[in-house]
């Protein structure tokens, strides 16, 4: 039996944008849990198709409940789903997002959300000795088709401590986060296709990926720092 999106999802979102409390989503909690299994089948599903030609080591879809804590935003509830899929580390590096949530504001991401600092210097430190092989990937027709031939994500102004602004790379080292995304409409994420097009487009990022597994396994010399 093939599995999709149901139209649900998005009814019932539509529905807590408008009663975003707990009143109301507590009389309304058996019809969300049945939404959730049906969407967790979803994100599994992505799951078995990512590791037939990648190696996920973990999938986690993100809670409901919002942290308000150190938000102004107080609504208890998200009103979409998320999940992420975690690559085997240390030897395979980034990982996938899958964002749903009604009113076209679906999307998919992919990429290096939160490097840690020292990942983050090492690939600025690449950029920064030889951007030939990045740029050659985000030119590439086929992968610019489907992610575009930019990142998006955080960027310091001008050029991060220690680096030359006027490097001819630093659009490429300013950046603090190395994402990529893709935006869906609700007729598309109900789509019967759906499913498939998200696992082709998260295929499409591998020369990416491989680059930058590579970049981080390793250190300005090419010396593996994975110990065997």
């Amino acid at each position: 039996m093939s599995v999709s999106i149901p139209k649900s999802v998005f009814t019932f979102f539509k529905k807590l944008e408008k009663n975003n409390n707990r009143d109301w989503f507590n009389e309304n909690k058996p019809e969300f849990k049945a939404i959730e299994k049906d969407v967790k089948a979803v994100y599994n599903t992505i799951l078995d198709n990512l590791n037939a030609h990648d190696e996920i080591d973990k999938l986690k879809v993100f809670r409901i409940y919002r942290d308000v804590r150190f938000s102004k935003n107080k609504l208890p509830y998200k009103t979409h789903f998320g999940g992420s899929f975690h690559r085997s580390k240390p030897r395979l590096r980034g990982g996938y997002y899958l964002h749903i949530q009604p009113n076209n504001e679906s999307f998919i991401a992919t990429g290096f959300w939160e490097p840690a600092k020292e990942d983050l210097l090492r690939i600025r430190k690449e950029f920064e000795m030889d951007d030939t092989e990045i740029k050659a990937i985000l030119a590439d027709k086929k992968f610019n088709t489907i992610w575009g031939d930019t990142f998006v994500g955080d960027e310091v102004k001008t050029a991060p401590r220690g680096f030359d602004k006027d490097h001819k790379a630093i659009d490429l080292i300013k950046k603090k986060q190395y994402i990529f995304t893709k935006k869906y409409t609700d007729k598309a994420v109900l789509d019967a296709n759906f499913l498939g097009e998200v696992n082709a487009s998260f295929k499409a990022i591998r020369p990416f990926f491989n680059y930058m597994s590579d970049v981080l396994t390793t250190d300005l010399n090419g010396v593996s720092l994975i110990e065997k």
